[in-house]
């Protein structure tokens, strides 16, 4: 739009639509006009290239065409998901003044702002997987992170302390939309789908602590311990404003604000998110991943909850017990058959009462919810029957609610129609008003024959009748010839050619009735399905912790179910370091095989910290370290495991280093991403932490590569004592265990036969004898030509290296020397330790340099 041209050279609809458009110019505006939401200017041609709709044109600017597209308001919800979902907002302005009365352009204003983080309609929902809403905000050195999922009222804050951990939370989180400050530098969020920059102050620290108080109408936040969270804080109050200026409405099911404290989950960082392959592959699809395998919940909600458990294991010995026991106790008398019937009719209860107090609750939602209440007490009498305390406690979370049940499957219509605008939900019997309007407008033919049947038998007047047309409403009608014996009660309204038409005061009345019947039917149903939203309102809070409750009840029910279809085992949770697997899968590879998996062990405890892991290229190491760190995960989310048995310490944190990417945006190498991971595992992992590192150092030459994986290698045995697996091509790191005690040496069997190779996939003690690289490439189809001449290179090579280098025990002690820590520290390093530059002169600096060099 040309921001030359003068209001007043448009017509007072185009003006009106400008206005409200100089108040959103960041999204969107939907103008509604009729039956249609209309879009002009910058906005029409956007959205028209977006949603592949017809460009047109409305009156001009400036001698210009205006450029404008629509779409029906009643499909309205198709456009919308389409342009959120590529992370767009847009501004809903409906029409709220009456055009029959208006002068000028009807009253218009925005009614909603749709953001891809504050969605609650189902149409534009993922059903299992979860839409966040996140801010950031810096303060003190701090990173302070708010998270809301609009759709089920979740409200979670907790800080981090540097850019890394950062990412590894937004990695966790997903957010479909991000709040950050304009002046908040973040390179790796720059590009990001849903990033929105807003101004600094509305992340101000008292605001943000104003608005949440009221908000949940306590004095202080000290009661949700958030007590000195104030970057976590300043996000929280940015996060709330912003839903409280988009939605326009009040927010009555966020009830609580949850303080998420990152010591008691396993921290994972982005990159090992991404290598486990959780929830979305490594090609962004949802297709073999942990979660395809292990959720099979009954319900949305419950698959939700199940990828937040996935991606936030926890530390908690005894709340990982309890789970497994809960577990145990479904399995026992296979309850869990019992109890997913009942939880699939139940559905998505979370998101039905988030829409409930949203005001934007849907028919079917309060079909839905009707059906999931009247289903609760069958779910419960299959409770009561087990003996365990655990699962008396959840099933006393587990309220039932008779009376709303029952009045809701009295109020709404078996198969109510998709909205409420034209009616038709509220059931017949429910109300006597409702079905007398109702009657009126669907009866009145049979009304005016009766009325004509009596009116000719009273007045004797042959050529009566009753009828009604638009303009005139209802009327009876004699011939001239008879009209002079209508009686004296009958009003004259209209004189045609052959006839008199008249009214009474009983038809008036009927005629008052029934022209405004249906309208007073429709706004009756609206006013009464308000009444039943009000009505579940004041029961939210406890609707909300059930529908919890039943979140959780399904997730176990899911883990049992596939604990036994999987044949996974209960891990021992010690409190001795160890990490113990006896016949280990992997449980998504083992469902993907035609042949059976071969399951391999793994042993780790305190004198045994550090597997070097060699073999062949697909000799299975990736997948033998990767099912290790699902094996683990898996325990700490409370769930069995794919083994024959597992004993294993709480671990603090999982680190992989595994595959190679570059990351060309950023400006870094595939090496420099490899460094860069390798970098934070190294300062960050504990001795209680798992490490999965594969072929550190392979991304630069081939000194620098083993240098730094030998140390590396070093740094994870000896300072860190992580359990660490290892796996790599430098067969000089398997010298590690001659000086290391803490490190091993295991291997991947392979056989030869007849010049082929034969993976057997099976983990054995000691190092691989061998590479087997020429045997790969030769089954991955390099010509037969390039291998035989890589064989003869291979052959010059090592018979070059036994005649001109050193033995192969030698070579060892060489690596040995390479990496050991000289014996005497240099004189120059000596010298320079004892120097402080802030006490030395520009004269004695540079005569302490001439020294230096001439130590060095």
């Amino acid at each position: 739009m040309n921001a030359s041209i003068e209001l007043n050279q448009h017509t007072p609809m185009m003006q009106q639509y400008l206005g409200i458009k100089a108040q959103h110019p960041n999204e969107l505006l939907f103008y509604r006009m009729g039956d249609f939401y209309e879009l002009f200017f910058d906005d029409a041609k956007r959205a028209a290239q977006l949603l592949d709709i017809t460009l047109t044109a409305r009156g001009k600017a400036g001698g210009n065409p205006i450029p404008m597209c629509g779409i029906p308001y009643h499909s309205a919800e198709n456009y919308l998901g389409r342009l959120v979902r590529q992370g767009l907002s847009i501004a809903i302005c409906e029409q709220f003044g009456d055009p029959a009365t208006s002068k000028g352009p009807v009253e218009r204003k925005v009614a909603r702002i749709v953001t891809p983080g504050t969605l609650s309609d189902e149409a534009l929902l993922e059903a299992r997987q979860d839409t966040l809403l996140v801010a950031i905000a810096a303060t003190q050195g701090r990173l302070g992170i708010a998270s809301l999922d609009m759709s089920g009222g979740r409200f979670q804050i907790f800080e981090v302390t540097d850019e890394t951990a950062l990412l590894a939370e937004i990695q966790r989180l997903q957010p479909a939309e991000l709040l950050i400050a304009d002046e908040f530098e973040c390179s790796a969020l720059n590009n990001r789908p849903g990033l929105r920059r807003l101004p600094p102050w509305d992340f101000d620290l008292d605001a943000a602590q104003r608005s949440l108080c009221q908000h949940f109408k306590v004095q202080d936040l000290n009661g949700f311990g958030c007590s000195g969270l104030t970057a976590a804080i300043a996000a929280a109050g940015c996060l709330l404003q912003y839903v409280k200026d988009t939605q326009r409405t009040s927010i009555p099911h966020i009830q609580r604000l949850q303080h998420e404290a990152r010591d008691e989950a396993v921290a994972m960082d982005a990159a090992t998110r991404r290598n486990l392959e959780l929830d979305i592959n490594l090609s962004g699809g949802v297709e073999n991943t942990l979660a395809s395998v292990i959720d099979h919940c009954q319900t949305a909600m419950g698959s939700r909850l199940l990828k937040r458990w996935l991606h936030r294991p926890l530390r908690s010995k005894a709340q990982l017990e309890q789970r497994q026991q809960l577990i145990a106790e479904l399995q026992a008398e296979f309850l869990y058959e019992s109890l997913q019937p009942q939880l699939k009719d139940i559905g998505d209860l979370e998101r039905i009462l988030a829409r409930v107090a949203l005001r934007s609750a849907r028919p079917r939602d309060l079909s839905r919810l009707a059906k999931a209440l009247a289903s609760l007490p069958h779910l419960q009498s299959h409770l009561r029957q087990a003996e365990s305390e655990l699962l008396k406690s959840l099933s006393e979370s587990i309220s039932e609610f008779p009376e709303l049940a029952e009045l809701l499957d009295r109020a709404i219509m078996e198969n109510p129609p998709m909205v409420i605008r034209d009616g038709g939900v509220i059931a017949t019997g429910y109300d006597q008003e409702l079905d007398e309007l109702r009657s009126l407008s669907s009866d009145a033919g049979d009304f005016l024959l009766k009325m004509e049947q009596e009116e000719r038998q009273r007045t004797g007047l042959s050529s009566l009748k009753v009828g009604y047309n638009r303009v005139h409403g209802y009327y009876i009608e004699i011939s001239r010839i008879q009209a002079e014996q209508a009686p004296a009660e009958y009003i004259r309204r209209q004189t045609l050619k052959n006839a008199e038409r008249f009214i009474t005061p009983e038809l008036k009345e009927f005629e008052d009735k029934a022209l405004s019947s249906k309208s007073r039917a429709l706004a009756r149903e609206k006013m009464l399905y308000e009444q039943l939203l009000e009505t579940l309102n004041a029961q939210l809070l406890p609707l909300q912790d059930s529908s919890n409750a039943l979140c959780e009840l399904d997730v176990i029910c899911n883990l049992t179910e596939r604990a036994l279809a999987l044949d996974f085992c209960c891990p021992v949770l010690s409190d001795s370091p160890c990490l113990n697997i006896e016949q280990g899968r992997h449980p998504v590879v083992e469902q993907v095989l035609d042949e059976p998996f071969i399951a391999n062990d793994l042993h780790l405890d305190e004198n045994r910290r550090t597997l070097i892991i060699t073999g062949p290229n697909m000799g299975g190491k990736s997948t033998y370290m990767r099912q290790t760190a699902l094996i683990v995960l898996l325990a700490h989310i409370g769930s069995y495991v794919p083994a024959k048995s597992a004993e294993m310490s709480i671990v603090d944190q999982i680190f992989t280093r595994i595959g190679s990417s570059d990351d060309l945006a950023g400006g870094r190498s595939t090496f420099m991403v490899e460094m860069t991971e390798t970098a934070n595992i190294l300062n960050n992992a504990t001795d209680k932490s798992l490490v999965l590192m594969d072929e550190v150092g392979r991304g630069t030459s081939t000194f620098d590569g083993l240098s730094l994986a030998w140390a590396s290698g070093i740094d994870l045995a000896e300072r860190i004592k992580a359990f660490t697996l290892f796996a790599t091509h430098y067969f000089e790191l398997t010298a590690l265990p001659e000086t290391y005690p803490l490190a091993t040496n295991v291997h991947l069997g392979v056989t030869e036969f007849q010049d082929h190779i034969v993976f057997l996939h099976k983990v054995e003690e000691g190092p691989a004898n061998r590479s087997y690289g020429l045997q790969v490439a030769k089954l991955a189809g390099i010509p037969s030509k390039v291998v035989s001449a890589a064989r003869r290179k291979l052959e010059e090579l090592e018979k070059h290296a036994s005649t001109e280098h050193i033995s192969a025990a030698d070579a060892q002690q060489f690596q040995a020397d390479l990496f050991a820590a000289p014996a005497e520290p240099s004189k120059a390093l000596v010298r320079l330790s004892d120097v402080d530059p802030d006490e030395l002169t520009p004269r004695q600096a540079q005569d302490l340099l001439y020294e230096l060099k001439s130590l060095l």
